[in-house]
């Protein structure tokens, strides 16, 4: 590291290290406003504002565009339809280098998963911190994320260091739940550059890629089964067919395992292409309800692949799977089970591990951490591989966290803090000073 490099480097821990509240308060005000992702409907337009007057505050010109002004959105190969984007618009904001330098768009999605039916113990809007921990619905996905990237740009602005490249943030809507028209139509909007860094929970590792995933919902069907007082042969309802599927399902996994490669990014994970079934119904719960033998069981579920599969060879691989079951057991499966795919197929995608925006990275991190710094692939899709079907190299990078989409979850408040530094240093160094 020159020297240079190592002045900025000290200017951004003295800097950060004595503004570690201001970091907690952006990721508290932005969770203590709910941004739920309900598809077709979505509620981020508080958050957005929230972000909008935060950039303006520290000295950005930050606009606001609605995804149906987007030229070209709805006719993309990559749109997503079905959606409604009414009163949820994008955030972005672009503070122009002085010229000679390498552009860098720092992105992160605003909306959230509902809070669901939960056993929250936590209020899920609430934003409590409890020691090093700060809890709430989002916080960890990803709106530490964004209040990172927030964070940063407060930085930049207050330390009135001169970039060469131009330096954007961005907040989009609508990423959950397989939407990704939001990240779509900052590139439609012309927001591109020589690089990009999605603020992600990546555990404090680099990660350029990120697996593909697919989910299904698959309807089971048997004949009428009613209650459990009975003349004759019990009903057996639709469970014998569960069983079957599910065993089936965990075949199809097996095979997944064992026909696919693992990329590069991946060969370290246990479980490169994992196959789970994600929900099972069968009927309402509980003693308000009668007992009785359910004839219908409705499942959900999700795999994930490796960069570079294609949809069509995987689909294939699952409804070769279905037609085996059914020929198997005609006495169980009169008709085949109904399948539905409720959400797009979000692709692997991934870029070299010596791209110059992952190694350079690599190295900010390893200059704030003291350690070397783990490059790997993401544990699951995103809407990072916008950025690269568009050309623009792109990682994530940020905190760590945990209860992920389920109650209590909570990011750790050192690690975005570290995340943080990295990036900002990152910032100066990519777009040169």
């Amino acid at each position: 590291m020159n020297s240079s490099t190592a002045e900025i480097r000290d200017l951004v821990l003295s800097y950060l290290d004595t503004r570690k509240d201001r970091l907690v308060e952006l990721i508290s005000n932005f969770v203590r406003i709910p941004s739920e992702n309900r598809p077709p409907h979505g509620s981020e337009s508080n958050c957005q504002k929230l972000m909008a007057e935060s950039l303006a505050a520290a000295g950005w010109d930050p606009k606001s565009y609605e995804l149906s002004d987007v030229p070209g959105l709805a006719s993309h190969e990559l749109f997503w339809p079905g959606r409604n984007y009414t009163k949820r618009p994008n955030v972005v904001a672009v503070r122009r280098g002085t010229g000679g330098g390498r552009s860098l768009i720092l992105s992160g999605h605003i909306d959230t998963v509902p809070k669901g039916t939960l056993p929250w113990t936590r209020d899920p809007f609430g934003g409590a911190v409890e020691g090093n921990l700060l809890y709430g619905r989002g916080s960890n996905d990803m709106k530490a994320g964004v209040a990172t990237n927030l964070f940063v740009a407060e930085a930049v602005a207050a330390l009135k260091i001169p970039l060469k490249g131009d330096l954007t943030v961005e907040a989009v809507v609508d990423e959950e739940f397989g939407g990704v028209n939001g990240t779509l139509a900052g590139r439609l909007m012309g927001y591109v550059a020589d690089a990009a860094v999605i603020s992600e929970p990546s555990f404090l590792r680099v990660c350029p890629a990120q697996r593909g995933g697919r989910t299904v919902h698959v309807t089971l069907s048997a004949t009428a089964a009613g209650g459990v007082l009975n003349i004759g042969v019990f009903p057996r309802g639709v469970a014998p067919q569960l069983y079957a599927f599910l065993g089936a399902i965990q075949r199809f996994g097996e095979e997944r395992r064992n026909s696919v490669s693992p990329h590069p990014l991946y060969e370290n994970h246990a479980d490169p292409v994992p196959v789970s079934v994600t929900k099972i119904y069968t009927g309402p719960w509980g003693t308000g309800e009668p007992t009785s033998i359910p004839s219908r069981c409705m499942l959900e579920v999700y795999w994930q692949a490796m960069p570079g599969e294609l949809l069509e060879d995987i689909d294939a691989q699952f409804e070769s799977t279905l037609d085996a079951l059914v020929s198997a057991h005609p006495d169980l499966f009169p008709t085949r089970p109904e399948v539905v795919h409720p959400i797009r197929w979000l692709p692997g995608s991934a870029i070299q591990r010596d791209e110059p925006v992952v190694q350079e990275m690599a190295a900010c991190a390893q200059s704030i951490l003291g350690r070397p710094v783990t490059i790997a692939g993401i544990e699951g899709p995103c809407d990072m591989y916008v950025f690269h079907d568009f050309g623009i190299p792109a990682i994530l990078w940020g905190g760590k966290g945990g209860n992920t989409h389920e109650a209590d979850e909570y990011v750790e408040i050192d690690s975005v803090l570290d995340a943080a530094k990295s990036l900002l240093l990152f910032v100066y160094k990519w777009c040169g000073v």
